[in-house]
């Protein structure tokens, strides 16, 4: 007798804690080669930015669509931890007074809290630095052409037209209000851009064609839009102990989000419509994209 697939549960736990174990691999103490010494404190602060838990949700889209095209799970796992990388970097930042000025994060204080903003802001670049290292690096078992593939989408999802832009769209928001097209475009590039990667390069990873690329890029593109989407309701509906940070900012600070606009009611049924318009993306590859599907639930309907 077979025994029982894990259930989504079991597998996104898994795969955060494969995650974890790589970045506390390559945030030891001991220097990479042509690294000249790792400062301890900037190290710590590192490591506190990056090894605080969380869902590792991006590692494990990452993961689980280079599992559905049988691609190599060892480069998966490092192509995860640079994303990572990039991710929590962008929490640090974000963190900091002169952004969103948040005190505590995964239910524990933020990097600048706990380090002081010099490190804060130096953790949260060599964070950024770190990502392209690990792509880049020859422990990443990949062709070169492949590498350069997945260098340049995570550059593009992370900078000046992914999320570095967003979070600037979203600052400048805070005194100007946009429009609804406004706020559905700086959420795609706040949030979804690292999301749309996530789940593109596990085609990247795996040699796919073109149109599998754009199949993939699609499917995250709904599910980030979900992801935010239920970020906004929690942000309402939520208390700060169950998120882990503080909530009900959004609504303070008169930012503009889609459920400002248009109400809970109407979030939850765009929900629903994303999560069946992203689990119809994969009928193509049937059973093998069972937990993919199950992620584009698990993102809409995810209660912290």
């Amino acid at each position: 007798m077979n025994a029982a697939a894990p259930t989504f549960d079991a597998r996104l736990r898994q795969s955060a804690d494969q995650v974890k174990a790589c970045l506390d691999a390559l945030l030891g103490d001991t220097p990479a080669s042509d690294e000249i010494a790792r400062p301890p404190a900037l190290l710590a602060a590192m490591r506190h930015g990056v090894l605080n838990g969380g869902k590792r949700l991006r590692p494990f889209l990452v993961m689980e669509s280079t599992a559905l095209f049988a691609g190599d799970a060892k480069a998966a796992l490092r192509v995860a931890a640079a994303l990572e990388c990039v991710h929590c970097y962008s929490l640090v930042h974000d963190d900091l007074p002169a952004m969103d000025d948040d005190a505590v994060r995964r239910g524990q204080p933020t990097v600048h809290i706990a380090y002081g903003e010099a490190n804060a802001i130096l953790a949260g670049d060599s964070l950024l630095t770190l990502a392209f290292d690990i792509l880049a690096g020859p422990e990443t078992v990949l062709p070169d052409a492949v590498k350069t593939a997945l260098v340049l989408a995570l550059a593009r999802a992370s900078g000046l037209g992914g999320m570095a832009g967003g979070q600037a769209l979203d600052l400048a928001a805070e005194s100007r209000a946009p429009d609804e097209q406004g706020i559905v475009t700086l959420q795609a590039m706040k949030t979804g851009a690292l999301i749309r990667f996530a789940c593109e390069a596990g085609a990247i990873v795996s040699g796919r064609d073109a149109s599998d690329r754009a199949r993939l890029r699609q499917f995250g593109e709904h599910i980030g839009r979900a992801f935010q989407l239920a970020d906004d309701l929690l942000d309402l509906t939520a208390d700060a102990a169950t998120m882990g940070k503080a909530t009900g900012k959004d609504e303070a600070r008169g930012k503009a989000t889609l459920v400002a606009c248009r109400g809970p009611d109407w979030a939850e049924g765009e929900l629903a419509r994303l999560v069946a318009e992203a689990s119809a993306l994969l009928t193509p590859y049937g059973d093998a994209a069972r937990t993919l599907v199950e992620a584009a639930a698990f993102v809409a309907n995810r209660t912290h």
